[in-house]
């Protein structure tokens, strides 16, 4: 029996990653072995995906590590931080796995600090252009490091070069079910979402908690929006109620015609696929694992990266790393307005030749191999 052991924050950027990597060590690289996954953190909402997917979920106290002063930091950090190591210390003794892979985030840590001290092999990943500060405090504790990106390779081996060695760039793990197997054409999957095959289709990925902001401002310009593109907007769970709500105000006096080009979904998950093959061009904020699908569907995109005093600066980082070679246009969110992202829009659907570099840029810089890669190296541990 091999027992492998993942950890990670309770986001889509966590957990999707991990469902990649378990995939794979499921389908490929166990065949006529026994393999036991499981997962010990603070999953969140996740949980249930998790165990859908053939994981065993146990929960840890979460105590987030903050950067920058906040009030909670002397309430989790003296007191919860060390609880949940000695829960993670405890549990870990009865799972006892053959290798740790943590993603990272809140919850993480004190898995590492457990699987450290009994001895089990460790692999991290970070899927930004600046690693977490649960992964820099893992990095000397790893036997193996991953990347998404170069730069995010330079800060842990600026911060200690001794890691050098460890570490490997293979971009972010994305499904291999959501990449490979039966792929419509274009045509065919604006069909199934009840467009027009011949008109634009406009993808917004707001994530499984979605953005309000982006919510809010597609709502503002969608009736702009709807005369000239299809719109397949996903506004996270908790906020498609109020989206549509507020769309079907906005758009009751438009044609019918018109208000049939816009259509929201509360997050997409088996027809995720079929949402990016129908898309000519993708809006989406720029954490590591929306541009790495997105680049993985070679799609032309907008990026709206969040702001460097919500989350830090590594979204705008992560937007402008990968647009250098071309594959997206930039909007920060200070300069999101009607009338510059109207432009912008109109602008690239003026120039096909433009859209069609993007996207072969997008293709150039895609990874599809990483979550294989991760396993592979899992396997090697424990030999």
């Amino acid at each position: 029996m091999i027992r492998i052991l993942f950890t990670g924050g309770g986001t889509g950027g966590h957990i999707y990653p991990i469902l990649a990597v378990a995939e794979e060590l499921k389908l490929k690289f166990i065949e006529g072995s026994e393999i036991d996954l499981r997962y010990l953190g603070s999953p969140e909402s996740f949980r249930g995906l998790l165990e859908n997917n053939g994981i065993k979920v146990s929960k840890i106290i979460s105590a987030k590590l903050r950067r920058y002063f906040d009030l909670r930091n002397f309430i989790e950090i003296p007191f919860l931080f060390p609880l949940s190591v000695i829960q993670a210390v405890w549990k870990v003794f009865w799972i006892m796995p053959d290798v740790l892979f943590s993603k990272g985030g809140p919850g993480s840590l004190p898995v590492v600090l457990a699987c450290k001290f009994y001895r089990v092999p460790i692999i991290i990943h970070d899927s930004d252009t600046v690693p977490g500060l649960a992964n820099k405090l893992a990095a000397r504790f790893a036997n193996r490091i991953a990347v998404s990106f170069a730069s995010a390779a330079d800060i842990f081996i600026a911060k200690n070069p001794k890691l050098e060695n460890k570490i490997a760039l293979i971009g972010n793990p994305i499904r291999n079910s959501l990449i490979s197997g039966e792929i419509l054409d274009k045509e065919t999957a604006k069909k199934i979402f009840g467009f027009n095959p011949k008109k634009p289709v406009i993808l917004i990925i707001c994530g499984s908690q979605g953005a309000a902001k982006i919510n809010d401002f597609m709502i503002e310009t969608a009736g702009e929006l709807i005369k000239d593109f299809q719109i397949l907007h996903q506004t996270g769970i908790k906020n498609f109620k109020n989206v549509k709500q507020e769309l079907d105000s906005i758009l009751k006096n438009y044609p019918a015609e018109e208000k049939a080009n816009y259509k929201t979904f509360p997050y997409f998950e088996k027809d995720l696929k079929d949402a990016y093959t129908a898309a000519d061009l993708v809006i989406s904020r720029a954490s590591g694992g929306s541009i790495f699908e997105i680049a993985a569907f070679a799609k032309p995109s907008i990026l709206i990266p969040l702001p460097s005093e919500v989350v830090g600066a590594h979204q705008i980082k992560n937007a402008y790393e990968y647009a250098k070679n071309g594959a997206a246009v930039i909007i920060e969110q200070e300069n999101l307005k009607p009338d510059i992202f109207l432009f912008q829009l109109k602008k690239l659907f003026s120039e096909p030749e433009k859209l069609n570099r993007m996207s072969q840029a997008a293709k150039s810089f895609s990874k599809p191999e990483a979550a294989r890669i991760i396993a592979e190296e899992i396997i090697r541990l424990t030999s």
